[in-house]
């Protein structure tokens, strides 16, 4: 991870961490999603996002979120080891965890 995007996702995580302890789990996820499309070509990146994304769920009590997020995690690391990612997916069990989704401009520029 170089070091731009490196610090494009370490600052999405921090914005989700402070969101996550203030109980704003709504803009937490957001941030939390930013930093999936960022973080998911690496391994350890992509499973901290879908690790906070499992928090989210345990706060929220909400078993598909919880049960997504651990299905997610294992075939996460996977496909981030050997390089088979759907791009821009934000990684919420809201959207198909196979589904590619464009990437807003601004979150591409880190990317290119």
């Amino acid at each position: 991870m170089n070091t731009e995007l490196r610090k494009a996702f370490d600052a999405e995580m921090a914005a989700a961490v402070l969101r996550y302890r203030k109980g704003q789990l709504d803009q937490a996820f957001k941030h939390l999603e930013v930093a999936h499309v960022l973080g998911q070509q690496y391994v350890v990146p992509h499973v901290v996002s879908h690790w906070w994304m499992l928090k989210i769920g345990l706060r929220r009590r909400s078993t598909t979120e919880v049960i997504g997020q651990g299905i997610r995690i294992i075939l996460g690391a996977l496909g981030s080891a050997i390089g088979v990612v759907p791009t821009g997916n934000t990684g919420g069990t809201n959207i198909s965890m196979f589904k590619r989704m464009p990437i807003a401009p601004e979150v591409r520029k880190f990317l290119d």
